[in-house]
């Protein structure tokens, strides 16, 4: 017994190394609104507990939101990015959650682990009927396939029939936290919170996904199915694993949508939301996992402060950004950081050669 804590210890260290960056994020980002109080708002420690209005409470609100939009942006890179597989209804799974999340907490008045349980479910029976169809057809075949099927959920959820519980049009309102942690309402700290350690919790597991043999296929799919498939693997089952994976992410996310905003909008059911999550992890860098999380923060910050400044101007200026971005930066911004990699490294040898006077 004795003899395994000294290992236990060293790979405890060994993960603190690995993750220290990812943990110093998170601290930074619990730290953030109250800075935000102290320096801006001029309101101290307490007006964070007390949820206070101010700028460090809609800053959260703001947080929040990208971080509900990072966990729906990683999902599809999983799908897209890391497996290759081009889907045009990602939107679905991030509405499954969102409205079947605030009907059964509002209708039914089911207990929320009860919920939670539902909806793991419902993103495991998705995940397949996406995947029915991957044995027969590919490519945009899929992809049109799958904007079949989320076509079909935008239209089911707008319906008369489901007014009562879904709202139609309008979208669906009234949804009431279950517990007080997941209130953003009147304890927004906590909530902001949760969202943080969620999203940390989803990035961890997606790098582990990844890193593993099972994500080494993946990418092996991604580059060369048919070489895959020839090295004996069933391509379809990792391509299930990847799907499943990615529809109780977006599931998630889309049951704290719902808990964040006051209405969930059909337009979170529709092609534009998946062309939504393709932006940012263009954005990021697609396959990178962690560009997912850079992408969904500059494409709401852009969002809202090009709206802010410029008003109706902006939907041109964002347009415009995206251009840019994808012509300047054609892997994305943490691929062409890691593609730039060895040109860095070298620039700063060289750097150190000036400064210690070695000639190299």
């Amino acid at each position: 017994m004795t003899s395994a804590n000294p290992s236990v210890a060293a790979g405890f260290r060994s993960w603190l190394q690995r993750r220290r960056g990812l943990l110093l994020l998170a601290a930074a980002l619990v730290l953030f609104p109250f800075v935000i109080s102290i320096l801006i708002d001029g309101q101290g420690i307490g007006a964070v507990f007390s949820n206070d209005q101010g700028n460090a409470r809609f800053l959260q609100g703001l947080a929040i939101e990208i971080f509900i939009l990072a966990l729906y942006a990683i999902s599809y890179d999983l799908v897209l990015g890391i497996t290759g597989l081009l889907s045009f209804g990602h939107a679905m799974f991030f509405a499954v959650g969102a409205y079947g999340f605030g009907i059964l907490l509002k209708s039914f008045d089911i207990a929320w682990p009860v919920v939670v349980l539902i909806l793991l479910v419902a993103a495991l029976v998705q995940a397949v009927l996406f995947a029915i169809v991957l044995p027969r057809v590919k490519g945009i075949t899929f992809a049109l396939v799958t904007l079949g099927l989320a076509s079909v959920f935008w239209i089911v959820i707008q319906s008369s029939d489901l007014s009562d519980w879904a709202g139609a049009e309008i979208g669906l309102q009234g949804v009431q936290p279950p517990v007080w942690f997941l209130d953003t309402t009147n304890e927004r700290f906590a909530f902001y919170l949760v969202t943080i350690a969620i999203l940390i919790g989803v990035f961890i597991v997606y790098t582990r996904i990844v890193d593993s043999p099972a994500g080494k296929v993946m990418v092996a799919i991604r580059e060369n199915e048919d070489r895959a498939l020839m090295l004996g693997y069933n391509t379809f089952w990792f391509k299930l694993l990847a799907l499943t994976v990615a529809s109780i992410t977006a599931v998630l996310a889309g049951s704290l949508h719902a808990l964040h905003q006051p209405i969930v909008t059909p337009n979170v059911a529709g092609l534009g939301f998946t062309v939504t999550a393709l932006l940012m992890i263009l954005i990021g860098g697609v396959g990178t996992i962690s560009g997912a999380l850079v992408g969904a923060a500059v494409f709401r910050l852009l969002q809202f402060y090009l709206d802010k400044w410029f008003g109706g101007a902006s939907d041109l200026l964002i347009g415009l950004a995206y251009v840019a971005i994808v012509l300047y930066l054609p892997f994305g911004i943490v691929g062409t950081w890691r593609a730039k990699a060895v040109q860095r490294q070298k620039g700063l040898d060289f750097v150190g050669s000036l400064v210690s006077g070695r000639k190299r």
